[in-house]
């Protein structure tokens, strides 16, 4: 077995960690994942703000790291966005983690670096894992461009008119899920947006990796859906363009027209048929003029 150190002796050293706010990724499952800027950082933190402390603590503890932990959740971050300006305005090193990926991404902390920013104070985002991006990479689905929704709200009537929503051709959405609702949300992913090529993605990094293919009515009956465990995230393909006639087009104008000015009608049908706004704008104009 080779004594060979794991890293080139070229690999480049760490640079000195200055006053601010520092937004650091943390491993979604796999601990090898932290990266060496973000250990640096919370190596050299004064304040480590964290979704949860005792998740915290126990990544800390794994890389033999020591901080000071306080509380930042939906219920602290008003109360952590004070001290994390007081505390640089005073030179202090400022980290915000959550409990697995990015800081912000569907994870409490916006507060803390709005106030930041609002302050005039530095503030640093430090990458590293995302559930969101490693689920984009597994899924074989376009990625060109892409609509992140987070989570979908838990009722069926919300979770459809939300979905109605992001139904526009063209773009892969990816939303997270609970285990419990994931097979309900599938199905109504398949009656809002149409039978379209889907993967859900379960405990990424992690020992039990899983990544399932298949059209979302595929998915919403497969046994492994109903009420998995694990983190999961869902990549929906984009869906085709329907081409629609002229005569189609039209129609929906006229009915836009009985309910709105000519360019937000325009916008509307655009949006709805994929037609041009303007040709569609000067339409709607003569319509108006014609009677």
């Amino acid at each position: 077995m080779s004594d060979a150190s794991p890293f080139p002796p070229t690999a480049p050293p760490p640079r000195p960690v200055s006053a601010g706010l520092y937004l650091v990724a943390t491993p979604i499952g796999n601990l090898r994942d932290m990266t060496l800027r973000g250990l640096d950082v919370l190596a050299a933190a004064d304040l480590v703000l964290a979704e949860d402390t005792r998740v915290s603590a126990k990544l800390l503890a794994a890389y033999g790291l020591k901080a000071r932990l306080e509380r930042c959740d939906d219920h602290a971050s008003a109360r952590a966005a004070e001290l994390a300006v007081a505390r640089i305005a005073e030179g202090a090193v400022v980290a915000l983690v959550s409990d697995a990926g990015t800081p912000l991404v569907s994870d409490p902390g916006f507060v803390v670096a709005r106030a930041v920013i609002a302050a005039g104070l530095p503030i640093h985002p430090i990458p590293g894992a995302s559930s969101l991006l490693a689920a984009l990479c597994l899924a074989g689905l376009p990625v060109d461009r892409v609509i992140f929704a987070g989570f979908l709200p838990p009722k069926s009537a919300a979770r459809k008119s939300a979905l109605a929503g992001l139904a526009e051709p063209g773009r892969t959405l990816v939303v997270f899920e609970s285990g419990p609702r994931l097979a309900a949300s599938l199905a109504d992913m398949a009656e809002v947006l149409g039978d379209r090529p889907a993967a859900v993605t379960r405990e990424l990094t992690k020992l039990h990796e899983e990544c399932l293919r298949g059209t979302l009515s595929e998915l919403a009956v497969h046994p492994r859906t109903q009420a998995p465990k694990g983190e999961i995230v869902v990549v929906v393909g984009p869906g085709e363009a329907v081409e629609t006639s002229a005569d189609d087009v039209d129609a929906a104008l006229s009915e836009a027209l009985t309910r709105l000015a000519p360019g937000p009608a325009a916008a509307e049908v655009a949006k709805q048929t994929g037609a041009n706004r303007k040709a569609l704008y000067a339409r709607a104009l003569d319509m108006k003029a014609a009677g």
